[in-house]
This record gives structure tokens, sequence and C-alpha cells, in this order.
């Protein structure tokens, strides 16, 4: 083979690395594993470790891990030579940088898309030479199948494939949201791949509770970007601080010691929280998923972005329809978590009837509906006066892909101050319509009694 016909030209390490992509990361290798093949790879080594995955994934749709590779080798290769030899290679590619992964796969499919073109169009010239005019639907779909390699499969999903990870107890792999109500109702939290936005009017809280969120996942070791356009680096900095130390954003200057020192022990914690500050109605979904590669190309494995919020981000094209466009900006935001594999949190304002609402629902959405049609999961927030005075809000599960919805939480601490937020107890929509009902009638009777010893005065 020529040097463009296999990756040698591209040298030893990124040999290694794409071994190491189609083993740890199985939506790349699923996207690859049928077109990618063991001649491409110039090491004996390598092509003895491919074909072996090849062939376990033609029998079990599934990518042997490291461990599963190590027993394929111990199990099918008789020299002992060989046997070593294959090992060692395995600990090398599991020890294989991943700073530059997206580099490496964009070009491993680009290499699999023009090996697959090449023979496509040797098929259509076969077609054409025959004079079989009549096969040009063959020739389309050989084309087609071709430059597609490596943009997902199709879709379809045999309803018993992959049985053992479909019943896994963790089979999702949430991270919580670190608010005890929510995450219970959510079965541990939001996957990746999932959307859930926040619903709430102006001035409630929006911000406070995405930055609780993005600080939970931190403090459990992920590594979260938020991005924002309304608030000043400092304030969102500022925020998180409250949220290790307890003490208010106004006060944490005058603690100046006890931050810094909270500072030095969350450096330690493992993951990474970056915080970005875009400018509002100037950036598309397509412009904020390639800010998000580019922080994943230099190192940084995102596992969840939390972009505070929807309503600030313009659609890719113009639309005659304006909530048209609102619908496409959420779900692209959706496909960019699902294509990326990240948990998704965002932000949709409500119109203006959420804002005296005891409870928020999905149909005051502001802009359009098709929002709400498209996130795994609706929380909405709701204060009145009395309950911004008392640092409280009712909390809602509107909409639930993943567990109960028709969710109440009445007056929650939610302190915009502190960023304490806790759940208390909850009931359902129809119960908190009775009790308001009953609300109303005390109202209605506490009225009458006073108007009653008006007149008897």
């Amino acid at each position: 083979m020529t040097k463009t016909e296999n990756f040698g030209y591209l040298g030893y390490n990124f040999q290694l690395k794409i071994l190491n992509l189609i083993i740890t990361d199985k939506t790349f290798a699923q996207s690859i594993i049928d077109s990618i093949q063991s001649k491409y790879f110039d090491n004996q080594y390598f092509k003895l470790i491919m074909q072996m995955m090849k062939e376990y994934y033609e029998k079990y749709q599934s990518v042997p891990s490291f461990e599963g590779v190590e027993q394929l080798t111990q199990l099918e290769i008789s020299s002992e030579m060989a046997k070593k030899c294959v090992i060692d290679m395995l600990r090398e590619i599991k020890e294989a940088s991943f700073e530059d992964h997206l580099f490496i796969k964009e070009k491993t499919i680009k290499f699999c898309k023009q090996q697959e073109l090449k023979k496509a169009i040797r098929k259509v010239e076969s077609i054409l030479e025959k004079g079989e005019f009549e096969s040009y639907d063959k020739c389309e779909e050989y084309i087609r199948e071709a430059i597609t390699i490596g943009d997902g499969d199709n879709g379809n999903l045999e309803v018993f494939h992959n049985l053992e990870e479909v019943l896994k107890e963790d089979y999702r792999h949430p991270i919580p949201t670190g608010i005890d109500g929510i995450d219970n109702l959510l079965n541990g939290g939001l996957a990746k791949g999932e959307l859930g936005v926040i619903l709430a009017p102006t001035g409630v809280g929006k911000t406070t509770i995405l930055t609780r969120f993005a600080n939970t996942a931190f403090n459990m070791g992920y590594n979260v970007l938020q991005i924002f356009f309304e608030d000043n680096p400092k304030i969102i900095q500022r925020k998180h601080f409250t949220c290790w130390t307890g003490i208010s954003p106004q006060e944490l200057s005058d603690n100046k010691e006890k931050v810094l020192h909270k500072a030095d022990e969350m450096k330690k914690n493992g993951g990474r929280l970056i915080l970005k500050k875009l400018a509002s109605d100037e950036f598309t979904i397509a412009q904020i998923k390639n800010q998000v590669r580019k922080i994943m190309s230099e190192g940084v494995n995102l596992d969840i972005v939390v972009l505070d919020y929807i309503d600030c981000v313009i659609p890719d094209r113009s639309y005659n329809d304006e909530w048209k466009g609102e619908g496409s900006v959420m779900r692209k935001f959706e496909g960019m978590c699902h294509e990326l594999n990240l948990v998704g949190w965002t932000a949709a304002q409500g119109n203006r009837s959420s804002i005296s609402s005891e409870v928020v629902t999905t149909d005051q959405m502001g802009g359009s509906i098709k929002k709400a049609q498209v996130g795994h999961v609706i929380i909405s927030v709701a204060k009145t006066l009395q309950q911004k005075e008392l640092g409280l809000a009712t909390i809602a599960i509107t909409k639930s892909r993943l567990g109960k919805d028709g969710i109440i939480f009445e007056n929650c601490t939610f302190d915009n101050a502190t960023l304490e937020i806790d759940t208390q107890s909850t009931q359902t929509f129809l119960g908190f319509e009775e009790d308001k009902t009953q609300r109303n009638r005390k109202r209605v009777q506490e009225a009458l009694e006073r108007r009653e010893k008006i007149l008897n005065k």
C-alpha cells in the first residue's frame, strides 16, 4: 500500500491514539468500526488488535474494553512472544495522550471516508461501464454511504441490542444538581446527551440555580463550562466562592484569607470549572459549539455545559417566523449536547404572566413554545413578593422524560444572596390547586369576619 493508503504517514503515536479512542469512546467507535480496516495500520500488532476488535464487534455489537482485548489476546494468540508484544502494545495504547483527540477523530474519519469513496467510485464506474443506467439509485447510495462515514448511525436499533448495558443499574451515569428533591425526581440528575431547562421570570434567580448546578458538578470532579451573557465574570466567580464558603458575595472581600484558603483547597478537586463570557445576541449555537470544541481540543474533556441563557443565542439563519428560529436554537443546543456527549443545562425567560404566578407552568415560557418541546426536563421557579422578601421560592418539575413530573416544591429555601437552595415538602399540581382553593376560602372567611366586626361596631 502507498503511504496515503494507511495511517503510517501520520506516525506511530497517531495510530496509538486512534486505537485508544476506539476502545474508550464508544460513540466514535460505533461510527467508524465498520469502515476502518486492520490493513490501515502499518504495525503488525496494531493490525492484530484492530482485527480482534472488529471480530468482537461483529459478534457482540459492542467494542471490547482494554481488559476485554487483553483476554482476547490470551485466548486467541498462541505465540507467547506475540502475546507479550500485543499486551505491551495495549499498555502503550492505554497511556496515549488525550489532548488532541478531536484532531485524531477528524483525521481518522476523513481518511476512512476517502478510502470508502475510492471503493464507491470503482463500483459506480463498473455500473456505468456496463451501461446499467437503471442502477442510478445504487450509484447514489454507494456515494452517500461513503461520504457519511463517521457521521453516526441511521438511528435504527434492535430492541435487544446490548442488553447488559441497558440493564445496568447505573446505565445513565447522571450528574447531580445538588438539590435533593430535584435529583430524586430526575433519578440522580441529568446524564450526558440530555438537556434541562430552567424556566423563570426575570429577576427570580435563573443564574443562581444554574451556578449551583455548575458548582455541584465541579465539586464532584466533573469538567464544567459555564457560559453567560449578561453578568460580569467577577460576579459569577464570587457566586461560586459563596457556594463554597457560605459567605455572601458582598462579604467575600472582608473574609479574604478564608476565601483564598478555600480557593487553594478547591484547586485540588480534580475537575475544571471554566467560565466564559459571550456577547448577547451575537452568537449562534454553531459558534458556541466551536468554542466548546476548542476547549476540548486543548485537553479538557468537558462533561457539562451550562448556558445562561438560551434567549441570548441567535438562530444561525433568518426565519420568516421568529418563533421557529427560537425553537431551532434550542434544538441545536440539544443536538450539540448529544453530539459532544455533554450534559446541557440552560434557562428560558418566562412571559409577562409568569411574573405574578405562584407556580410557573410550561405555557408561560416566553417566545416560542417549541423551546419547551425539546428539553428532556423543564424546571420552573416562581417567587411572590413575600417569598422574595423571605428568601423562598416555589420550584416545579413541569416536564420530565426521566421520572415524575407535575411535582411542586412550595416555599423552598431559595436565597439569591447565599445561593442556598433547599427543597422541602412536595405535592402535585392538583394538590397545590386544591390547597389554593382552600387558602382562598380561608381568606374570604377572614374578610367576612372582619366585615362582620366592623358592622357590629
